[in-house]
């Protein structure tokens, strides 16, 4: 089996990675970072009263998805990206899938992505970004007040204070959404979760090379120490193991496969975003840095189905049937 890119797949990957890049660079991931702490005032269009812009974005009341940028991702196909040609997708596979979503986790894309996107041939609007579509499968449900429509029951979700500031999370009540990664749906899920995790693992090994080449300390890079040559070598060993699960996962849909990718994934975002602080030293633990983040980015999907405990008794399954 050949799990090398096509030339189309390499183009796909980098028209959303320019498409990303370019509406969502670290400027507007700033903004969106203001808007979330209430600050989005400052930039005159709209007073602390939490009323809409004339952007239609909302500012100063902790909202903060960006709906113009929501339709722009819509219009170019992120979330209709798998629907038949004929019901007017793309026509595309799981493969494409998880290469658009590795871009999306590359910039920390705020937004239930994965729940609009699987809601795309069913939801009105989903398809074309008119309408943002959350899930209330789990234990914790994302963007449940930006919401237009909430696939499954949300009844008595309590707000949490959220770890990763772009991500707004609802517990849900303790019997609410249990064995939702045994679904296909779920499958789908964890597979582009993992997908998230691997683009932003990829995105921390670039930044800490990139610090290590030209942070100097005692007249050398930080690089030239074995310490921190260590950490980014580790880095990119588990950026490059997860890559290929998740690729393969994405041809095979297996769920041991995505088990197995969703571990890897999930390791090398959050032990990658860890890795990538030490190399920074004191400077990544501040606000004005990016890699803090990306361990929170990281920290939150690790709690969306099929995390590692669903993804460990998975692969155990399957390793206890194929003893007997």
């Amino acid at each position: 089996m050949d799990f090398r890119l096509t030339d189309d797949q390499r183009a796909l990957r980098r028209g959303v990675r320019a498409l990303l890049e370019g509406r969502f660079g670290r400027e507007a991931l700033r903004a969106a970072l203001d808007r979330a702490d209430g600050k989005g005032a400052a930039d005159g269009k709209e007073g602390a009263d939490g009323k809409e812009g004339a952007d239609g974005r909302r500012r100063g009341d902790g909202r903060v998805l960006d709906r113009e940028l929501w339709r722009e991702l819509g219009a170019a196909g992120f979330f209709a990206l798998r629907l038949p040609e004929d019901g007017g997708g793309a026509g595309q596979g799981l493969p494409e899938a998880v290469l658009a979503f590795e871009e999306a986790g590359r910039v920390l894309l705020p937004g239930p992505l994965i729940a609009t996107h699987l809601a795309a041939g069913a939801v009105a609007g989903a398809a074309t970004g008119e309408a943002v579509v959350t899930s209330a499968d789990g234990g914790l449900v994302e963007w449940l007040d930006e919401a237009d429509v909430v696939l499954g029951d949300a009844t008595g979700a309590e707000p949490l204070a959220p770890v990763d500031p772009l991500t707004p999370v609802h517990r849900l009540p303790a019997t609410a959404g249990r064995g939702a990664a045994r679904t296909p749906e779920g499958l789908l899920v964890s597979l582009l979760s993992a997908a998230e995790q691997l683009g932003s693992a990829a995105r921390t090994c670039e930044i800490a090379t990139q610090h290590a080449r030209t942070r100097e300390q005692f007249g050398r890079p930080v690089g030239a120490f074995q310490a921190v040559q260590h950490l980014c070598a580790d880095m990119l060993v588990r950026v490059e193991t997860a890559r290929a699960a998740v690729y393969a996962a994405s041809v095979t849909a297996d769920p041991v496969d995505v088990a197995a990718a969703r571990l890897l994934a999930d390791e090398a975002a959050v032990r990658g975003a860890r890795d990538c602080l030490q190399v920074h030293g004191g400077m990544g633990f501040t606000w004005e840095s990016d890699v803090h983040l990306h361990l929170k980015r990281a920290w939150t999907r690790t709690h969306r189905p099929g995390g590692a405990t669903r993804s460990e008794e998975e692969l155990a399954e399957d390793l206890l049937s194929g003893a007997g």
